[in-house]
Order: structure tokens, then C-alpha cells, then sequence
């Protein structure tokens, strides 16, 4: 354990604190609260301290010259006042008594709640700016990250962060207030034997730190734990359907109870730390406390002051304890904020580009593009040179793993290539802002993603205004959509559920086609867009997407001779190069790799 990581744990504290910053006045107004809080506990010890029979002007027997000199000054008051302020106390202590602990609900009320709405604003904004930043991720990211992991900071992290910022820190300042007071009180009351638990506190602080640093180093190995909880479990709810056609349910439970049994041995380790530290720090105290007793027993204190002293001791046992506990939940909150800060320190996509044209003619170039999706892999693509001109279609051919769907996701800028220029309309794609590229394309894929709205939002998808329903209509009509949508009881407005789960695999392929062409961007990318459609539907699909095409420029990588056979131009990819080029009856009279390729697949 390096010396530097308690100044860095102090630093994502400070950091993490930051997002609670902007409520300084609600914050301020629970300091207060706690500030009335604490008192109560003084009050009370010096309200039974009068009622039992109150302080003489100084002690019979002082411990020590400045107990005497301390008490001669705090006692320093007219006798008449006194005499005014025990008889207050003894006449109405019942009320008083009540009033005070009225007074320690309603402070405790808003030092509760403000920390509270504190904590949730707090982790509402870390949650938005999260989710915000994760919009913003490149691609490359995702490849390195499990989704089982990101909800779980989402979930399972920001909660943690919830107590650090909320009831660790109400504890923090509410007890530590009311230590300080109720430490103050004991001076007052024999500064002597206050000293005995004051000289326990470096010991504890000592013990505190050790602890912490245990705490935040398993905190951290539960959080990744509970990742890898949270993903097996995402994995088996959406892979439902081959577990049980493989029959696979009893090797992912046994993969389930691994994850789920090192999860529930970290949190036992942290469990144990907790359990142990607590009785120790108090066993400390104890001694600190059995001495005082001792002590007191063995002096000529007057009956009022030694119940006053014993009652505010143990007062101060109860934040002591709190204080002692806290310091867990503040050190996993650490170790939450720390992944939740890797993952907002997290580089966005590079957005350099500076111009945003309104639509483009739709000319696409590849110069000598090459690309690999880490420094340490095999190139994906080599070398690629090709020119698309305005409203072709352009088919990519090619045994699966050979670069097609690489190919189409540079154009995106889904992924920056490592060398080389793309070019739209003469423009070099990096010069385009992302916002204005993407809103020139839109894809179809073989695997559709629908949101778990109606149908209509999921065909204006990413619209920025209010869509007119007959635009919505004319999309679905040209993907030979409706004729299904109609039969739904609430037609366009149908919830599709989870990844449009009340959807067959048709359907939710024509809703994305018809999403691609209420976008009616200039560029189409058709990924395996008809692999999930039957015969029948393919060729209704394939009148709609033949109409799209119109004055589009398209890449499509498919499999099926129908779409392939009418491209303008078909790029047969070989291991990340383009072998050949040409049209369909072109490549089949070169009888070449495309013609073994086409006879192999469709012969």
C-alpha cells in the first residue's frame, strides 16, 4: 500500500462531493439542524444534572488546579440567576423534557430528509451525466466492456456512492458535532478525567486508517463481483431460448453459483472486517470509559454531577459507535465513485470535424484504407481503394470474418481507421462533424435493435421533432410493413415489449427498413437487411427497398443471389483485401474467386 493512495482516496472523496456542491443552502440548512441536534444531548445530561441536585460552586475534591480554575469560571454567575435557572428546571422539567425531545425530532427530521434529497439530486446528476458519456463512448470501448458490467455501476455502484454522500456524511458531521459538544460538556463538568478519553483517540484514528484501506480494497473486488453477477445473469435472460434448446440450464447454474459465491465471500470478508473492528474501537473506549467510572466512584462528586457526567458519557457512545461504522461505508463509496470516475474519465469519440452539410450528394471513396481493431490484432482491412459514385448500389461479397461489416462501420466512423482517407462528396469523413456524417446514413442490420415502445417511435427513431403520423404510415407501406401493423388491436401505437419480444423476426426486420426509410438519409448500409424474412416476405421487402434505393447511394452486404445479382457493383472481399470487382455477369464469365464463391453457395 503505497502512500499516495489515501491522498487519492481523499481525492475522489473531494471529487465526489462536487456533485452535491450546487446545494450548498440545503446543506447548510442540515449542518444547522445538526447543530440543534447534537445539543440535545448536553441539554438533557444538564437537566437531569438539576433536577438531581445541581453543581456546587466547585467541586470538593478537584483532580487537578485547572479543574478548579475551569469550573471556578464556567460557574461564574449572579446567584439569583442560577437560583432562577434551577428553579425553572425542577419546576417544569416534565415539559421540558418533552420539549426537547420535540425539538430533536424535528431537527433530526431535516437533517435526515435534506441529506437525503442531497444524495439522490446528487446521484441523479451522476447518473445522468453517466449515461450521458456512455452515448458519447467510440465503439472500441464496448469491444473491451460487458453491458453486465456498466449496469452494475449504474445500479449496484451509484447506490454505494448514495450512502458515502448520504448517511456517511450525516453521520460524519451529526456525531462528530455531538462528540465535540458532549467532549466540551465533560471538560466543563471535570476537565480532568476528560483527558483520560481524549488521550484513547490517536489509537482509534490509527485503527480507523488501517481499516479503511481493508475496506476500500474489498469494496472494490465486491463491485467487480457483482458485475460479473449482474452479466451472467443478462446473458441467461436473453439467451433463454438456447439454453434450453442445448439443454445447458446446469452448466450456467453452476456458472451462476461461481459468480454468485465469490460475491457472497467478498462481502463475508467485508462483513467480518465491519464485525471485528466495531467491537475493538469499543473495547477501547470501554477502558477509557471504566476508568473514568473508577474514578468518579472513588471521589467526592456531588450525586447531580456524577449522573450528569456518566449520562453524557454514554451519550457520547452511541456517534462514537456510529463514527466507527461509518468509515466502511464512506471507504466502498470510494471504491464505487473510483469505478464510476474510470468510466466518466473514459475518452469520448474524437469529433474534430467542423462541417455539418445539410444533405450530401452521396459520392463515397476508400483510399487506401487499412485497419485493425487494436494495435495488436491483424489487420481487418488492407489496403482498400474503391469509388461509389452517387445512387449506385454497391454489393460486398465475401466469406463471413473477411471485413465486409469492418468496411461499412469506418464510413460511420463507428471506428477510425488506422490509415488511409474515406471521402463523401470529396470531403474526408474525419472533416465532418459526427452528428452531420450519421445523419447521412442509415443502417439496417441482420441483428434489429427495437426499443421497448410503440411502433411508431420505433420508425421516427432519433426524430427531432414531432413526426407527422402519414410519414410513418408511407414508411411502413413502402417496407411492406402495414399489412401486419394493421392487424394489431392498437396498431402503430402496439408496445413492441424488449427488443421486439412480441414481434416475429420478420416483422421486426420490416420495422427497422421502414425506420431506414422514414430517415431517408442519402447513404443506406443494408447488413444481412432480408436474412431473417421468408421468400415471400423478402420479395415485398424488396420492392420497398428497391424504391429506397432510388437516388441512394447503398452498401449492402448480403448473401442471397436476389440482392446481390442487381448491384451496380459487387467488391468480392478475400482476408481484408479486395480480390475482385465488377458486376455480377462480369464476375461470373471472369470465372474467378467469385465464381467458385457463387457456385459454391448457390449451385
Amino acid at each position: 500500500m503505497t502512500s499516495e493512495q489515501p491522498q487519492s482516496a481523499a481525492a475522489i472523496y473531494r471529487r465526489l462531493l462536487t456533485y452535491a456542491s450546487p446545494y450548498w443552502k440545503v446543506f447548510l440548512l442540515a449542518v444547522f439542524s445538526m447543530v440543534i441536534y447534537a445539543t440535545t444531548d448536553v441539554a438533557l445530561a444538564e437537566l437531569l444534572r438539576e433536577m438531581v441536585g445541581g453543581k456546587q460552586d466547585q467541586y470538593q475534591h478537584s483532580y487537578t488546579l485547572f479543574d478548579s480554575y475551569l469550573n471556578d469560571f464556567l460557574d461564574d454567575r449572579p446567584s439569583a440567576a442560577r437560583g432562577w435557572y434551577v428553579s425553572i428546571i425542577r419546576e417544569y422539567a416534565p415539559w421540558l423534557i418533552v420539549l426537547l425531545f420535540m425539538v430533536r425530532g424535528l431537527f433530526g427530521f431535516v437533517t435526515t430528509y435534506g441529506m437525503a434529497w442531497i444524495g439522490r439530486m446528487s446521484i441523479y446528476n451522476i447518473r445522468k451525466e453517466m449515461f450521458v458519456h456512455i452515448t458519447m463512448l467510440p465503439s472500441r470501448f464496448y469491444d473491451k466492456q460487458t453491458s453486465g458490467q456498466l449496469i452494475s455501476k449504474f445500479t449496484f455502484n451509484t447506490e454505494q456512492v448514495a450512502q458515502a454522500v448520504t448517511n456517511a456524511v450525516t453521520i460524519l458531521i451529526r456525531d462528530t458535532l455531538t462528540a465535540i459538544i458532549l467532549l466540551a460538556y465533560l471538560l466543563y463538568l471535570n476537565a480532568s478525567l476528560t483527558i483520560i478519553l481524549i488521550v484513547f483517540a490517536p489509537l482509534i484514528i490509527w485503527l480507523l486508517s488501517k481499516l479503511g484501506r481493508r475496506f476500500r480494497k474489498i469494496s472494490k473486488r465486491i463491485q467487480d463481483a457483482m458485475g460479473e453477477v449482474t452479466n451472467t445473469l443478462q446473458e441467461s435472460i436473453d439467451g433463454q431460448k438456447e439454453i434450453k434448446i442445448f439443454g445447458a440450464q446446469q452448466a450456467e447454474c453452476e456458472h451462476f453459483d461461481r459468480v454468485n459465491r465469490t460475491n457472497r465471500k467478498q462481502n463475508l470478508k467485508l462483513m467480518a472486517t465491519m464485525a471485528a473492528s466495531v467491537p475493538v474501537i469499543q473495547f477501547l473506549a470501554a477502558i477509557a470509559v471504566a476508568s473514568i467510572v473508577y474514578l468518579l466512584m472513588n471521589s467526592d462528586v456531588k450525586t447531580g454531577d456524577f449522573i450528569a457526567y456518566i449520562t453524557a458519557m454514554m451519550f457520547l457512545m452511541a456517534p462514537l459507535k456510529r463514527l466507527t461504522s461509518v468509515n466502511a461505508a464512506i471507504q466502498k463509496g470510494i471504491a464505487a465513485a473510483s469505478s464510476i470516475f474510470d468510466l466518466l474519465d473514459e475518452k469520448m469519440e474524437k469529433d474534430t470535424g467542423t462541417l455539418s452539410p445539410e444533405r450530401i450528394k452521396g459520392d463515397i471513396e476508400y483510399q487506401a484504407v487499412s485497419f485493425a481493431y487494436s494495435k495488436d490484432a491483424e489487420q481487418v482491412l488492407n489496403n482498400i481503394n474503391f469509388k461509389v459514385n452517387a445512387g449506385q448500389t454497391v454489393a460486398l461479397v465475401g466469406k463471413s470474418g473477411q471485413g465486409k461489416t469492418s468496411l461499412v462501420h469506418l464510413l460511420t466512423r463507428f471506428y477510425d481507421i488506422d490509415s488511409g482517407r474515406i471521402l463523401i462528396d470529396n470531403i474526408c469523413i474525419s472533416e465532418l462533424s459526427l452528428m452531420a456524417l450519421r445523419k447521412q446514413v442509415s443502417i439496417v442490420s441482420q441483428h434489429v435493435t427495437l426499443f421497448n415502445d410503440t411502433i411508431a417511435n420505433n420508425i421516427a427513431y432519433g426524430s427531432d421533432k414531432s413526426p407527422q403520423r402519414d410519414a410513418i404510415i408511407n414508411a411502413a407501406k413502402a417496407a411492406h410493413a402495414l399489412e401486419f401493423i394493421e392487424t394489431f388491436t392498437d396498431g402503430f401505437d402496439t408496445i413492441v415489449g424488449e427488443k421486439g419480444s412480441r414481434l416475429s423476426g420478420g416483422q421486426k426486420q420490416r420495422i427497422a427498413i421502414a425506420r431506414a426509410i422514414f430517415k431517408n438519409a442519402p447513404i443506406l448500409i443494408l447488413d444481412e437487411a432480408t436474412s431473417a424474412l421468408d421468400t415471400e416476405s423478402e420479395q415485398n421487402v424488396q420492392s420497398g427497398l428497391k424504391e429506397l434505393q432510388q437516388n441512394r447511394t447503398t452498401l449492402v452486404i448480403a448473401h442471397r443471389l436476389s440482392t446481390i445479382e442487381k448491384a451496380d457493383v459487387i467488391l468480392v472481399l478475400d482476408s481484408g483485401a479486395i480480390v475482385e470487382s465488377g458486376t455480377h455477369t462480369a464476375l461470373l464469365a471472369k470465372n474467378g474467386y467469385y465464381a467458385k464463391l457463387h457456385h459454391d453457395k448457390f449451385e
